[in-house]
């Protein structure tokens, strides 16, 4: 396990990383997120294994709403939230499209989608291609790290590499907001309130 100061280099090498078939640990508003390819379905099997007891589905994190467009199905209600919540930390639960291979969405029809605030995250994710998977840097049912080196205590020795970016400035995980069925459903609040999110 190596930890580097997330300079512009090691960001650099993280994306690389990312594309050969890594996983890494980076820093994003919410907590510390860990995360691979997407599309590279070995690299998700062993996220999951990283995870450990793990059925649910991987989020995926997005530089843009362009790339939410290429895995997911963007409804009028969820450019009307991205417009006032992203980037930040509101995830939307959509309809997924057949580009995005079904092991990250647990063979579910719908995928988790967020673009983060974060200059380090999105940096990375648009040097890995766009989108990046971004599920907490913690086992299963244990605390989201909001450091590095909480994060590396739980998964550090699994990983290729961790960013340290300092401490996540929320420290808390996303309000999710499902959006693939006749009504919008809150399945978790989070920084962002019911309130806010229905009236928006």
């Amino acid at each position: 396990m190596k930890t580097a100061k997330a300079t512009r280099v090691a960001v650099q090498s993280a994306a690389r990383l990312v594309k050969n078939g890594g996983v890494i640990v980076y820093p994003t508003d919410t907590v510390y997120g860990v995360g691979c390819d997407p599309f590279n379905e070995d690299s998700v099997k062993r996220l999951f294994k990283i995870k450990g007891e793990r059925t649910n589905p991987f989020p995926i994190l997005a530089s843009g709403i362009e790339d939410v467009e290429k895995i997911a199905q963007i409804t009028d209600e969820a450019l009307k939230l991205a417009k006032k919540f992203w980037p930040g930390p509101l995830t939307m639960v959509l309809q997924k499209k057949p580009s995005l291979p079904n092991i990250v969405t647990a063979h579910l029809n719908s995928v988790a989608v967020r673009v983060p605030n974060h200059d380090i995250a999105l940096e990375l994710i648009r040097q890995s291609g766009g989108l990046l998977i971004g599920t907490s840097a913690n086992k299963t049912g244990k605390k989201p790290p909001r450091t590095a080196l909480e994060a590396a205590r739980q998964i550090g020795e699994e990983v290729d590499l961790i960013l340290d970016g300092g401490m996540a400035p929320i420290g808390a995980s996303s309000a999710i907001v499902d959006l693939t069925g006749d009504r919008p459903k809150i399945l978790r609040e989070g920084p962002i309130k019911s309130d806010e999110l229905l009236s928006a």
